[in-house]
């Protein structure tokens, strides 16, 4: 029984000082700072949607017998807000992220929240903390998430869920930037398999990626490369992130979606890349083919993609013992020409023939 919710606002009697706010926001790492604010809406059988409240960021209470904390019913988004070059705050494609975070809610029998109230929610967090968001290349990274507060030790989909956006000014993803990265491949742990939850956005898939990423910080690696779970030959996905490979015919291959979060940045690069007359096959492409390609220079670029990084290069790949580079091992330029692309509709500098930017009033 779904119905319009009516938000009430109670402003932060503690926000932080302005001149406070701007030291915060010359020395942005990612996800370490937070704004003043958060969203919070509730769901319970019988009642749906209720209690919408924009108020000062603070603590949950959970009780010990949280489902959540038991079964790990979890999901969450990850989105941004830029300012444009022409002063306006925008919200890129956050209606696909509105279905994302339905589609992952299905999967984990959650509740559905609609679209709408997933979109208000969000931008009433941005124009809230409005003053948290950085200027120049820097952007405010918005957590949407929900998660199931019901206590009980049954196993069955709770009936009382909490809705959540947070918010965290942030700057690049990796440390140097846009420098090309150094990844792992891993055929020791999978993240995913068919029927799973792999194209759930749940905390689960990345809490059993986290082993994987610590192998590969431990062997001088930025990033995890998982293959599939049946054959452990195919390439998927990276800790957080999509993958494309740019072969010597100017072709873009990218993994298939099934068991790979189907990412939005994934889904806009390919539709630039198309614009600009390139041919994209999302298909299967296998380590072995990775390693032989990049051998005899067939496969001149490599790059991962996601909302925190946009656009990393992949330099070089590390597996087992084995090494080897991706070409000169520096950003390439169709890697180059898609990011600047990507960035120049995010911030307003390019056209936007698409219509994904979303400008928050």
């Amino acid at each position: 029984m779904d119905h319009k919710v009516d938000f009430q606002v109670f402003p932060s009697e503690n926000m932080v000082p302005a001149p406070d706010r701007a030291r915060l926001l010359d020395n942005l790492g990612f996800g370490k700072v937070f704004t003043d604010h958060m969203v919070a809406v509730s769901w319970e059988a019988g009642k749906g949607w209720h209690e919408a409240h924009v108020r000062e960021r603070r603590p949950f209470q959970l009780d010990p017998a949280s489902a959540v904390l038991h079964y790990a019913q979890e999901i969450f988004e990850g989105m941004k807000a830029y300012r444009t070059e022409q002063g306006s705050i925008v919200l890129f494609r956050p209606e696909e992220n509105a279905r994302r975070f339905q589609n992952s809610a299905a999967r984990l029998a959650m509740p559905i929240m609609p679209e709408e109230l997933f979109l208000d929610a969000v931008e009433r967090l941005v124009r809230i903390d409005r003053e948290w968001l950085p200027a120049g290349e820097g952007s405010l990274y918005l957590r949407p998430f929900m998660f199931a507060d019901e206590a009980f030790l049954g196993v069955r989909p709770a009936n009382r869920y909490t809705f959540c956006v947070i918010a965290s000014p942030v700057g690049a993803y990796f440390k140097g930037g846009a420098k090309p990265i150094t990844v792992w491949v891993t055929d020791k742990y999978s993240r995913a398999a068919p029927g799973g939850t792999g194209a759930a956005k749940c905390g689960g898939n990345y809490a059993a990626s986290l082993i994987a990423q610590a192998e590969a910080i431990e062997k001088g690696c930025d990033q995890v490369v998982f293959l599939d779970a049946a054959e452990h030959r195919w390439v998927e996905e990276l800790g957080g992130m999509n993958i494309f490979f740019v072969m010597e015919s100017g072709t873009l291959v990218t993994p298939p979606l099934g068991t790979i979060l189907p990412g939005i940045t994934r889904a806009s690069l390919i539709a630039l890349a198309r614009d600009a007359g390139m041919n994209v096959e999302e298909k299967p492409y296998s380590f072995e083919q990775w390693r032989d390609d990049a051998a005899a220079g067939r496969l001149k670029e490599v790059f991962a993609c996601g909302t925190a990084a946009v656009v990393a290069p992949i330099g070089h790949v590390h597996h087992g013992d084995n090494r080897f580079s991706i070409g000169s091992g520096e950003v390439g330029p169709v890697t180059r020409q898609l990011r600047e692309a990507l960035v120049g509709i995010q911030k307003g500098s390019r056209p936007d023939p698409h219509g994904w930017l979303h400008v928050i009033a």
